[in-house]
């Protein structure tokens, strides 16, 4: 059964705040094999204005898919996971992320499709820091691909 149209908009609650660590991005740009100083140097970041490293600019995903969790298990909206693939994440900064910041991240469904009986959820999640300043606005879309014949 394809997923609620009325369901767009619905905002859900902020996640608890997530505490970026420096090993958590030096850990993060290591897997995505990007060795920019400003990741992993202190002294880097702080010759380019930044009080403390970096992060990445994909470093947000790990707390847009986190956030992502509430829609995706909300079970007034019916998706099932198991028939779900990734299909598009974007990132549009206010700022870099940076070490030491207390990240919010509040999701909001911006649209459900139907496209060939597959559902196309979008998902926009609003990252703030503790200060309530704009960070990062994460924008996540997920395919529920249509079940087979017989299925």
């Amino acid at each position: 059964m394809p997923l609620d149209p009325s369901f767009i908009g619905r905002t859900y609650p902020p996640t608890t705040p997530y505490e970026v660590g420096r090993e958590k991005i030096r850990e993060f740009a290591e897997a995505v094999g990007d060795a920019n100083p400003a990741y992993l140097d202190i002294e880097a970041a702080k010759a380019l204005g930044y009080p403390d490293v970096i992060a990445p600019p994909t470093f947000p995903f790990v707390l847009a898919y986190k956030a992502a969790a509430q829609v995706i298990n909300d079970p007034e909206l019916g998706l099932d996971f198991s028939r779900v693939v990734h299909g598009d994440q974007r990132f549009v900064y206010t700022r870099p992320v940076r070490a030491g910041d207390l990240l919010t991240v509040t999701c909001v469904i911006e649209s459900i499709k139907s496209l060939a009986g597959n559902d196309i959820l979008s998902v926009r999640g609003e990252v703030h820091d503790e200060g309530g300043e704009h960070v990062v606005t994460t924008h996540m879309m997920l395919v529920a691909r249509a079940a087979a014949e017989g299925e």
